[in-house]
């Protein structure tokens, strides 16, 4: 794990993010772009939406050009009966990248948009420069409770309480003061009270009919009563050829920080670096920490380049032990992961 040196982030006006809207098979999405210069693609997690990038936007766009969608069911977009897989999301940006005549990314994802990035990575590698996956959803099985109760009977329907006006605002309220309690205290261990704010922040965000139950969609889409049910472990070994960046709050109270060492072990040559005073949205917490880990990222390694046969030889080969870096504990530990979670798909 490395340690990257901090610097504080001062207001930048002069990049400020523009938000426009792209149709895309008869559906709207919204987009916020900003700067110019190499593209990064910033993918946010589940129920959220491209404000959640807002603080960091303006300082990575000092450099490149920085695009934040907002998924299809997720904050301004439209939010259809549609495809709401990990697979569906990666299309959809595929598809926005070719409108806005992008050709290559560095794809940076957090949460549920960390599996939609880098199952973005998997299908369209051509596209791919390098890849960032932020507390990460779908490296193993183990999810807090809270995101389990997405399957079970009746859920969605208690969720609809935050269409009842006042609520949203109330739920917002709350999560603020019980974060700000949490961080005063000093509580140090990994809880969901520290990202209690953005959580609230994300449920209230769902208060009309049709992105309820896009959200709920989303969810059962990767997450039944037994815990993620996709994995990224079991085609990371494609990612050898491309320069791989991990970043985890050690707080993390949804996706704990045991997943990010899963993932450094599984991907060959990534990086990680732990951030000990964040929980599940690290470039929140810490955000000045946040951008220099992702510039530093950047500028110290080559884009990839894609070579469709040595691709096509990667597949062939398929996943050996030797890919997997540590111990044989650590290997185990891999292995077991990928199995805990075939196993919960079935």
């Amino acid at each position: 794990m490395g340690t990257t040196p901090t610097r504080p982030l001062h207001a930048v006006t002069e990049v400020e993010p523009r938000l426009t809207f792209r149709t895309i098979h008869g559906y709207r999405r919204a987009v916020r772009i900003a700067g110019s210069g190499p593209a990064i693609l910033l993918v946010h997690g589940i129920g959220d939406n491209s404000e959640t990038w807002r603080g960091i936007i303006p300082h990575l766009a000092r450099n490149h050009t920085v695009i934040a969608p907002d998924l299809l069911g997720h904050g301004r977009s439209d939010k259809p009966r549609a495809d709401y897989s990990v697979a569906g999301f990666a299309n959809g940006l595929r598809d926005l990248l070719a409108v806005l005549d992008i050709d290559r990314v560095t794809v940076i994802g957090h949460s549920l948009g960390g599996g939609v990035a880098s199952q973005f990575t998997y299908q369209f590698p051509e596209l791919v420069e390098r890849l960032v996956l932020v507390c990460a959803g779908g490296v193993s099985r183990e999810v807090h409770p809270v995101l389990r109760l997405g399957a079970v009977p009746g859920f969605a329907l208690g969720l609809r309480v935050v269409q009842v006006p006042g609520v949203p605002a109330a739920l917002e309220s709350t999560g603020r003061q019980i974060s700000a309690l949490c961080r005063a205290s000093g509580y140090s261990r990994p809880s969901v009270l520290h990202d209690a704010a953005d959580g609230m922040r994300v449920v209230a965000g769902h208060s009309d009919a049709t992105g309820h139950r896009a959200f709920i969609k989303t969810l059962r889409a990767v997450v039944d009563w037994r815990g993620q049910a996709v994995t990224i472990l079991d085609r990371s070994y494609l990612y050898e050829h491309i320069p791989v960046q991990i970043v985890w709050g050690e707080r993390d109270g949804l996706l704990p920080v045991a997943h990010a060492h899963l993932a450094h072990s599984a991907i060959p040559d990534s990086r990680l670096e732990i951030f000990s005073e964040s929980a599940h949205f690290p470039f929140h917490d810490e955000p000045d920490r946040f951008v220099a880990t992702v510039q530093n990222f950047i500028a110290t390694t080559q884009p990839a380049a894609f070579d469709r046969q040595r691709w096509r030889h990667t597949l062939e080969s398929g996943l050996r032990t030797t890919d997997i870096s540590g111990s044989p504990a650590d290997r185990l530990a891999v292995l077991d992961a990928i199995d805990a979670t075939e196993r919960s798909a079935t």
